[in-house]
């Protein structure tokens, strides 16, 4: 799952990515307006984390662009400016949610975890539960419908998490890699084919259906 996040405080960026990266996401940092509403344009996020007072362009204006160019990413709003109606413009502008600084980080993970559930159609709550399958966000574990308790790698939880999330929907290895790796990472596409069979030993080999030539599906077995 990545996540694009917009914050001119360096030290703020390292923190937030740190603790970010610790929840299974990836994460891209951009520390000024222009080049995070470029960003924000490409497709590849699943959510952007977006400061208003950015050099160069401020978040407000990158939040409108991307809302006049019908760009539906979720956005959550990351600012000092917390009086009533700054928090109102920027739900006008068309923010999902609005946090204030200074802020604890498990409440900003928790209100990322809320807008994701609610963006995929999915009932709030700590884990993602799809097909029978229980994801223990907290501690990256997998629970199966008889019960069973299965720990999962870092990687094999951010693909289960991002298969949970669009569930029956075809995926390409290079969406999936795309969601695995930030842009500062090495990227090799042949891993994910390791990773959907070692989530098959796991889980079932008839749960991540081959598509020839497009990718996999997740089969949400409880539909």
């Amino acid at each position: 799952m990545r996540l694009l996040l917009v914050e001119d405080d360096r030290d703020l960026a390292r923190l937030l990515k740190k603790n970010l990266e610790k929840a299974g996401y990836a994460v891209d940092v951009s520390h000024d307006g222009i080049e995070g509403e470029y960003l924000g344009n490409e497709g590849v996020y699943e959510l952007a984390i977006l400061d208003l007072g950015l050099p160069q362009r401020n978040g407000m204006t990158v939040l409108k662009n991307w809302r006049a160019q019908q760009n539906g990413l979720p956005v959550l709003i990351l600012t000092a400016r917390d009086a009533w109606y700054e928090k109102v413009d920027g739900f006008k502008a068309g923010a999902d949610d609005y946090l204030a600084k200074p802020f604890h980080v498990k409440e900003l993970l928790v209100r990322i975890n809320a807008l994701l559930h609610r963006f995929h159609q999915l009932p709030g709550g700590d884990n993602v539960q799809v097909g029978g399958l229980i994801l223990d966000q907290d501690h990256q574990q997998v629970v199966t419908e008889n019960g069973k308790r299965i720990d999962l790698t870092g990687a094999e939880f951010k693909l289960l998490r991002y298969f949970l999330l669009h569930r029956g929907q075809v995926i390409s290895k290079s969406t999936l890699n795309e969601q695995l790796y930030d842009f500062d990472s090495d990227k090799d596409s042949n891993v994910i084919e390791v990773y959907v069979n070692h989530l098959r030993r796991k889980l079932g080999k008839e749960r991540f259906e081959t598509r020839r030539g497009q990718g996999y599906i997740f089969k949400d077995e409880s539909s």
